[in-house]
């Protein structure tokens, strides 16, 4: 069977009240203590001014008896006894005979000889077995000594007050409900933190909690919630970095395995034609000029199409591999096109609207690269076509509009024109001498510059290319 606990608050509560209770009691001990006291001494006072005049009656020469006749006596069965320094008693007025024994063993005598003056709340009489309050002094070489039986009355009279006694307990009450409000506050925190900590052990997600009270330990709980969401969001960040960084390494080691098989497929082709025509010549030393020089041109032209592939490929690794380490410049882009541009027959129309004020920051080559590829590209697919290249300049971005208005492309492959070796006609692509690999250097290359590319077919016919690059740093 679980053994039953209670709770932070209640310890607390019961710890604070008990605490209290004891101050409390002590203090009303003392205070108990010291009313009694006052209230005996005060009696005695009383006492003592019968002594004074029994004794000073007693000095003028008159009979302890008519002394006391004369006596103003406040007291029912009031007691007077007079004892010599010997200890023996000269005169009592309660017995019929005088005791024989010594009285110098009673306390407030011993305190009389001693100070002078003496008293005993409550002592048993041995002579008369009676309980009495007696009041001694000493006084001409005698010990005159009165009392007053310890009735009820005199109980009553010497008892502390009742009413601070009902004080106390009502300041106990408000003492236990203040104790039960602070414990609770402070408990409630404890309860509350411990609740947190166990939740944090177990590992689950804690969000904006409600609120703390607005004290020192409520600071101290919310300061310890708020780091443990803020290194549960850190560590949540960094497994989403982590679990990126993993998803991105496996499509990287992915690319490159589908890279690796797509060009050793690639280059089965050019490969075995080449192979075709020199076995061809080997066989053959007899082969008529004009035929020979046609196998050479095939021979040529498949070497061609092998060194554009491994070129290619070499820019896409090197865009992979090595994309923060390719150093950029500024570049003039209308400049740069210009010098493309001059690369192809000035049969083909390029209306090259680039604004003279445009700098760029980026790498010559690559961003020569992706002007090359989308030309060869329009030239290849959409022979005829009208070329047109605009751009502008706006929130530190050079936005790039490149357009023909050829034959286009499906809708359905509009997506995944930008994959490697993709081809929407393969047999028609090899013909051309297309590696399949232009418009991914595209994307590869403007990705590198900092910015994003998108085809788009027009509506009067023929794609458009939209993609940005940064301005000059």
């Amino acid at each position: 069977m679980a053994s039953f606990k209670f709770s932070y608050q209640y310890r607390l509560f019961f710890l604070i009240l008990l605490f209290s209770w004891v101050i409390v009691g002590c203090f009303l001990a003392f205070q108990y203590h010291r009313e009694k006291e006052f209230k005996a001494q005060l009696l005695n006072e009383q006492l003592q001014l019968i002594n004074r005049e029994v004794a000073q009656g007693v000095a003028n020469g008159k009979p302890i008896a008519e002394c006391l006749e004369g006596l103003a006596q406040p007291f029912a069965d009031l007691r007077v006894t007079v004892v010599e320094q010997n200890g023996h008693v000269a005169f009592d007025n309660s017995l019929d005979s005088l005791p024989r024994s010594n009285h110098l063993s009673r306390p407030e005598i011993a305190a009389a000889l001693l100070n002078g003056w003496g008293y005993t709340v409550r002592r048993h009489s041995e002579t008369t077995d009676g309980t009495y309050f007696y009041s001694a002094m000493m006084r001409d070489g005698m010990i005159v000594r009165s009392a007053v039986p310890y009735s009820m009355p005199l109980s009553e009279m010497l008892a502390a007050d009742r009413g601070f006694l009902w004080f106390m307990l009502a300041v106990t009450l408000v003492m236990g409900v203040l104790a039960w409000v602070a414990s609770r506050q402070v408990g409630m925190t404890i309860s509350r933190l411990n609740a947190f900590a166990k939740r944090a052990e177990r590992g689950e997600t804690i969000y904006g909690e409600e609120a703390f009270p607005a004290d020192e330990l409520g600071e101290i709980s919310s300061h310890i919630v708020s780091l443990y969401s803020r290194l549960q969001a850190t560590m949540a960040d960094r497994d989403k970095q982590h679990a990126e960084s993993m998803r991105q390494q496996q499509e990287k080691n992915r690319i490159k395995r589908q890279l690796t098989n797509n060009i050793n497929h690639e280059l089965k082709t050019p490969i075995a034609a080449i192979q075709i025509c020199i076995d061809t010549l080997r066989q053959h030393p007899t082969l008529p000029d004009a035929k020979r020089q046609e196998i050479i041109e095939k021979c040529y032209a498949n070497s061609q199409r092998l060194n554009t592939l491994m070129t290619d490929v070499a820019t896409l690794t090197r865009l992979d591999e090595g994309g923060k380490s390719i150093e950029m410049e500024p570049i003039s882009l209308r400049k740069l096109v210009e010098d493309v541009e001059a690369e192809f027959p000035s049969s083909l129309p390029i209306d090259n609207r680039v604004p003279e004020s445009i700098t760029v920051h980026g790498n010559h080559n690559l961003l020569s690269s992706v002007f090359r590829n989308l030309i060869q590209n329009a030239n290849s697919y959409s022979q005829g076509s009208m070329i047109e290249i605009d751009a502008d300049e706006a929130k530190g971005q050079v936005h790039v509009a490149f357009s023909d208005n050829g034959i286009g492309v499906p809708a359905e492959h509009l997506s995944r024109i930008f994959e490697r070796f993709y081809r929407i006609d393969k047999g028609r692509s090899r013909t051309l001498g297309g590696t399949g690999l232009g418009l991914s250097i595209v994307k590869n290359a403007i990705s590198v510059h900092g910015g994003t590319i998108k085809a788009s077919l027009r509506p009067e016919g023929g794609l458009r290319f939209d993609f940005t690059v940064k301005t000059e740093a």
